[in-house]
């Protein structure tokens, strides 16, 4: 049966698919999602946040680039935490627990105001491709659903088994069915196939725990928000709590090894190293006589708790021993066990920087079928993917971020140019350039970019403009305003600064790594005042970015420094068509892997493994001779 015509079919309600079919009808392409059960859109299958160390980065990307996770997370947010505050500005990463069920309820109330963008729930069991372009779809139903361009964001639910213990059985997630078909015809057209494994943990009732022998975890004071929109930060905010295994605990988790599907076998993908089970810590981390454990509110509305850092696949009567053998957890009743899933991805070296597919057009692929793990990873490649089928099938030039732009650029790249071996995950440590790529400064970075697209729309460009001028006075008079010794020692000795015995700048004590600019506000009338006059929306935001531009700013000038240097080579484009076994300078792994991969530019070139700085050099001296 011949259904409706659409420009784009996003296939998959998570996260990397709702931000797709959002981003792709924004720009004005109509748009169907396709999803299994409209009732789990964005449903937060793992643990209940959103964000974390460069997770939250990544958030605060997509909402600068006009994304909606950032505003469904401040929506929903029952508490909020900024990470690594102890470390330089680089590392501060934001990170919030959500309300689980108004998550999704929410996300699925944004898709449905969306112009141009209709959900409808079945399956999809085939692309239409024709002549090495899609066309369309075929799902379970019957349906064949004509379009210009696909967007593939199946999750874990591509031939996904789930295993607990001895027992398992097929699902994209407990309870779920898995997407059964798709993988067998990609490899048909030639697509590369292979396996991952992810985890959860219990779910707990939380009426079965003894908070009191647990240590409370707060929110932050002065709770922050991820979005640059007009969103609210929290108000009541909802305790975390922190546990420990104990060596007893470790001993009962080993007498399931023998039926862990972990340690038999059964499962052949690799999983997070980052993340690992517990089974997995304690046996990698033998030495360790304990290991922490969060046990973390699903939403305000339920009992229902996350023991985030106990991810298991062993059997469920070994889950149990081990689980009531943990401090505060002795009498805890579970509503669902921890669970592993083994699914199909497709190694990212098959795609574009676009998320395009290399072997057929029009078809892009994102989140976790790409290799990577987390709702921020896969929203941020949903983003992109729907961005890039929307401006293609428009004959606008594709939107790609490079390492230097983004944390998603640095993503991306990784993907399509070294490929992984192991679910994906960011940290700040894969990004060269982090201190100019902060989460403070996501919109100024980006939202330009997007607005020129169209996406953006005015009133988050004037946003942008409007903190930039606030910083802009706030800066000027740090600079150029002073302060004497009788109006400033008072506070420098509160702050175990020492005193000064002459008139100074304030931007000479902000320097000091014990001042914050709020201590200033106390100097400084002009100062306090300026403050005061800034919109109350994104006067912390102004604020913040004052001091770390100020405080931060020669290590800023030398990254950028280095960034100059590196994007001389980094755009240099190259054709697609190169004969690199006949550039005999070239390493003989480097020619294999260079028309293995076709990089665009020398950037991505020298970042495949294997390809050496002298290969690079070579291959900028054959480009110089070829554009003579």
């Amino acid at each position: 049966m011949l259904w409706e015509k659409y420009d784009i079919v996003v296939v998959g309600g998570g996260h990397a698919g709702a931000e797709a079919a959002a981003a792709a009808a924004h720009l004005g392409c109509k748009t169907l999602l396709i999803t299994q059960n409209i009732e789990t859109i964005c449903q937060m299958s793992c643990n209940p946040a959103m964000g974390g160390v460069a997770k939250g980065q990544i958030v605060r990307e997509v909402d600068a680039l006009g994304g909606l996770s950032g505003i469904v997370t401040d929506r929903t947010m029952i508490q909020f935490r900024m990470l690594n505050l102890s470390k330089g500005p680089a590392m501060w990463s934001p990170r919030a627990q959500c309300d689980k069920s108004a998550f999704s309820l929410t996300w699925r109330r944004l898709l449905e105001q969306v112009p141009n963008l209709s959900i409808w729930q079945d399956e999809v069991v085939a692309v239409k491709v024709h002549g090495g372009v899609v066309h369309g779809v075929v799902t379970r139903m019957g349906l064949e659903v004509e379009s210009q361009a696909v967007v593939l964001t199946n999750g874990t639910f591509l031939e996904g088994r789930i295993f607990v213990g001895e027992q398992s059985w097929s699902g994209g997630r407990i309870g779920e069915h898995p997407a059964v078909g798709l993988s067998a015809q990609m490899r048909e057209l030639g697509f590369t196939t292979e396996r991952l494994k992810t985890g959860t943990p219990v779910r707990i009732d939380g009426r079965t725990i003894d908070f009191s022998r647990l240590t409370v975890q707060e929110g932050d004071c002065n709770p922050q928000k991820f979005s640059y929109s007009n969103t609210l930060p929290p108000t009541e905010q909802v305790p975390c709590f922190l546990a420990y295994t104990n060596s007893h605990t470790h001993e009962i988790l080993k007498t399931g090894f023998d039926r862990s599907p972990l340690y038999t076998g059964r499962i052949q993908g690799h999983g997070p190293r980052y993340c690992p089970s517990i089974e997995d810590k304690i046996v990698r981390f033998a030495d360790k006589e304990r290991h922490q454990l969060f046990a973390e509110p699903e939403g305000r509305n339920t009992n229902s708790y996350y023991l985030n850092g106990f991810s298991s696949s062993l059997p469920l009567e070994v889950q149990l021993e081990a689980l009531h053998s943990i401090e505060g957890f002795e009498q805890a009743r579970i509503y669902k066990p921890g669970y592993a899933i083994e699914y199909d991805f497709f190694p990212p070296t098959q795609l574009n920087y676009t998320l395009e597919t290399k072997r057929v057009e029009n078809l892009y692929f994102a989140g976790q079928i790409n290799g990577t793990t987390g709702y921020e990873e896969a929203a941020c490649q949903g983003l992109m993917a729907g961005i890039n089928a929307a401006l293609k099938i428009k004959g606008r030039p594709p939107f790609v971020l490079n390492r230097t732009q983004a944390y998603i650029g640095v993503l991306i790249d990784d993907l399509v140019t070294k490929g992984v071996d192991e679910p994906y995950r960011m940290f700040t440590s894969r990004a060269e350039y982090r201190i100019l790529l902060r989460q403070d400064n996501a919109d100024e970075r980006l939202t330009p970019l997007s607005h020129a697209i169209g996406l953006a729309d005015d009133e988050r460009m004037r946003n942008v403009e409007r903190k930039r001028m606030a910083q802009s006075a706030l800066s000027m008079i740090v600079e150029q305003s002073s302060v004497t010794p009788s109006e400033a020692n008072g506070i420098l000795e509160e702050k175990g600064s020492p005193a000064i015995q002459q008139k100074v700048k304030l931007l000479n004590l902000l320097l000091r790594p014990e001042i914050r600019f709020d201590d200033l506000l106390a100097l400084s009338d002009e100062l306090a005042e300026a403050v005061h006059d800034i919109d109350e929306d994104i006067r912390e935001q102004a604020m913040q970015g004052v001091e770390i531009a100020l405080k931060y700013q020669r290590y800023i000038e030398k990254e950028q420094e280095v960034v100059s240097r590196i994007l001389k080579f980094e755009d240099i484009a190259m054709p697609t068509d190169i004969d690199y076994y006949g550039i005999s300078a070239l390493s003989y792994e480097s020619r294999e892997k260079l028309t293995k991969m076709r990089p665009a530019t020398i950037g991505q070139a020298s970042r495949i493994s294997g390809v050496s700085p002298a290969d690079v050099s070579v291959l900028v001296v054959y480009m110089s001779h070829l554009h003579r």
